[in-house]
């Protein structure tokens, strides 16, 4: 185990004679901020190089100073990483360790560092670069599982399979179909990924406390040493834009985790024994404490239900909102939130991939569960093809149903008719697999 660093002073940012605050109000304000901020924390570092990389270009902290704060920052990075330096109870925020750190390591070097910005603005670009990182991930993992859904339709494209609505069987599918409906679903979902981050690529650094600083601050040039593609301008606007960022991180995590429970829902349900269209991989089921029969969906039970836990963070953001112009402490209860749908969203993502393509899909099963009444939309269309009215075409088909002829009922001919774009017969599932490839 790494040698743990103790930095010698941890006190609040905002500490002068006369402000002490009880220790029970103190710790009721932190909360766990200080735990949370282990997932912020190298962001937090890295942009505070950064704005001292700004500071020295327009001659604010020497270049010498900036580059032993730079060097002091790597170590802390360094440390932080390997367990040497804990991020706990000793700190307020993270924001408190960074600059403890610089001091101790430092002096009054290290007490330079913060000129030119508010724990406002600290917090808004390590968040903003935590949501980006964030977005990146989880478009990746959707295209990953886009990716093993259309090997599994490409697998079977044309396997007839019942469709359903209702719950209640309705016209005959295929498996290219079904599995088709994730590859598309989850590259829906990449892409929105790719959406968000790009209307949150704005630095907010250099706007302090939403009144901006009465200094020439280089924000364009720390906001491109950051990768951030613009800056945010109105520092007011900044200010208004936590929470809502964090909100629509969630909501765009949420439309992931849809994709996630229908296809749990789809795997649970068929991998059932009155359907028996799927059978789950050994590595995502488990048995019985008493029942040796049993070999139970857990997997899927649990990806269903961890959509509900990124549907809750979201109504608990939204909650927290509805706030006048200007930083109000509200806010802090949408970090756990957030960081609590980002855990959640990226491990469920993380065993899709494997879910699909460990399950096998019993065809032969699904072809069985046909029966003669899901072809009468087929004999419908037929009777309307040959000039009856379709409604006309409508009633005859349901009469005829109890007396369909097998001739009528051919499974693979009904799919590879349905050829209209994007149908079971005409699938496209290329046009799907392009907007799957990495961006």
């Amino acid at each position: 185990m790494s040698e743990q660093h103790e930095p010698a002073g941890a006190s609040p940012l905002w500490s002068k004679p006369g402000a002490a605050v009880e220790a029970d109000a103190m710790a009721f304000m932190s909360r766990d901020d200080v735990i949370l901020d282990r997932e912020l924390f190298p962001f937090d570092i890295r942009a505070t190089r950064a704005h001292v990389n700004g500071l020295a270009s327009i001659g604010l902290i020497e270049p010498s100073d900036a580059a032993a704060i730079g060097e002091a920052l790597a170590e802390l990075d360094s440390l932080f990483a390997t367990g040497g330096f804990v991020l706990d109870e000793r700190f307020e925020d993270g924001h408190t360790a960074i600059e403890s750190f610089l001091v101790e390591r430092l002096g009054e070097t290290g007490t330079r560092v913060h000129l030119g910005r508010s724990r406002n603005d600290q917090v808004a670009v390590a968040m903003r670069l935590y949501m980006i990182e964030v977005l990146d991930r989880v478009a990746g993992a959707c295209r990953a599982i886009g990716r093993s859904a259309l090997r599994a339709a490409k697998a079977h494209e044309f396997a007839p399979m019942p469709g359903y609505t209702h719950l209640q069987r309705a016209v005959p599918s295929t498996v290219g179909l079904w599995m088709g409906s994730f590859a598309e679903g989850f590259a829906d979902c990449a892409e929105l990924c790719d959406l968000t981050r790009g209307w949150l690529d704005a630095s907010p650094l250099g706007t302090a406390a939403g009144y901006g600083v009465n200094l020439p601050l280089a924000r364009e040039a720390v906001a491109s040493e950051l990768g951030f593609a613009r800056i945010q301008v109105n520092p007011m606007a900044a200010q208004a834009s936590r929470g809502r960022l964090e909100h629509q991180i969630v909501a765009t995590l949420w439309q992931a985790m849809q994709e996630v429970r229908r296809l749990a829902w789809d795997y649970s349900l068929f991998s059932a024994e009155e359907f028996g269209f799927v059978t789950l991989g050994p590595g995502f089921v488990t048995g019985s404490s008493i029942m040796p029969n049993k070999k139970n969906p857990d997997m899927a039970e649990l990806l269903r239900a961890s959509a509900a836990v990124v549907g809750g963070a979201m109504g608990e953001i939204q909650q927290a909102m509805s706030l006048p112009s200007g930083y109000h402490r509200d806010l802090q209860v949408t970090k756990p939130a957030l960081v609590r749908a980002v855990k959640v969203s990226l491990e469920a993502l993380s065993h899709i991939p494997r879910l699909i393509e460990t399950a096998t899909l019993n065809t032969e099963r699904m072809a069985s569960a046909m029966d003669p009444a899901m072809f009468a939309t087929d004999h419908a269309v037929k009777l309307a093809g040959d000039g009856l009215p379709f409604r006309d075409a409508y009633v005859r088909a349901a009469e005829a149903i109890g007396g369909m002829r097998d001739e009528d009922c051919d499974a693979d001919a009904s799919v590879r008719a349905r050829v209209s774009p994007g149908g079971c017969g005409a699938p496209m599932l290329d046009a799907i697999e392009a907007r799957l490839s990495e961006s």
